[in-house]
């Protein structure tokens, strides 16, 4: 018969509900979250409101706080989260926290944390302190962790890798193949813009995504229906990952509801199985 956990276990496995929590999570295990998320929020816009010089030096006690009580938050968390990894089934046993601490998510927690130490540190030149700062900017990141729709977002990418990447190896055949056709178009009328076929890729590339800067042009007439062409590949190949995405989106949305017991075509509680 297997022994009930201990207190040692029992306090692991309520703060790591507290920061993952699930669908039957309680009212503070939401309200954590919740807490989190607006903590983030309030960094990112205090990271891009620490730019304007007035608010700079106005507001600069106020600024050196936050990042003070944001930091002690975010490190408690962090170690929190490395000590109840082994919770999860994934990183049980020897070497667990370990494996943990290499994950994507958990690299985001601590570059959250590293510009404070980094700036008060001596390593970095004080004249790269402020660069430094600002990559607290990636705190944004850690958002993903606490919305669900983010988290929902990752998962129908990660299915629809393949199809994406396939894609993406056409895009970039397709940019290669037209950067030299308008190269060999363009070159002796415009040797100046279309010097080479790396140059030519910036017109091909505000071609293809509909931009069209305006700062390079095709002025000869085979370049111009070439330039036709181009333009009309572009809006039909990105047409392409957003129809896979959206297809992806309406199957994942889908799949959570008959999870939760909600018929996905009209809403309705589905009656319980036998």
């Amino acid at each position: 018969m297997r022994e009930p956990p201990s207190a040692y276990e029992r306090l692991r496995l309520k703060v790591h509900a507290l920061l993952d929590p699930d669908a039957r999570a309680t009212t503070a295990e939401r309200a954590a979250n919740a807490f989190l998320t607006m903590l983030i929020a309030v960094n990112v816009a205090a990271v891009v409101l620490e730019t304007m010089p007035r608010l700079r030096g106005a507001l600069a006690v106020e600024f050196e706080r936050l990042e003070l009580v944001s930091v002690a938050l975010f490190a408690l968390e962090y170690l929190a989260r490395i000590w109840t990894a082994p919770v999860d089934p994934r990183f049980a046993g020897r070497g667990g926290r370990l494996r943990y601490a290499v994950t994507p998510l958990a690299l985001v927690d601590l570059v959250a944390i590293l510009p404070f130490f980094l700036a008060r540190s001596g390593i970095v030149d004080l004249r790269y302190v402020r660069a430094v700062r600002l990559i607290r900017m990636l705190r944004v990141f850690k958002i993903a962790r606490y919305s669900d729709a983010l988290v929902t977002f990752a998962r129908v990418f990660r299915k629809r890798r393949p199809e994406l990447a396939l894609i993406s190896l056409f895009l970039g055949l397709l940019l290669v193949v037209a950067s030299a056709a308008m190269y060999q178009a363009e070159n002796e009328a415009q040797p100046e813009l279309f010097s080479s076929v790396p140059a030519t890729m910036w017109w091909t590339i505000t071609t293809l995504t509909t931009v069209g800067y305006g700062d390079m042009y095709p002025i000869t007439p085979w370049g111009r229906a070439l330039g036709g062409a181009i333009s009309l590949l572009g809006i039909g190949f990105f047409a392409l990952p957003a129809g896979i995405l959206a297809a992806a989106f309406a199957e994942e949305l889908a799949s959570k509801r008959r999870a939760h017991g909600v018929c996905p075509e009209c809403g309705q509680a589905m009656p319980p199985t036998d």
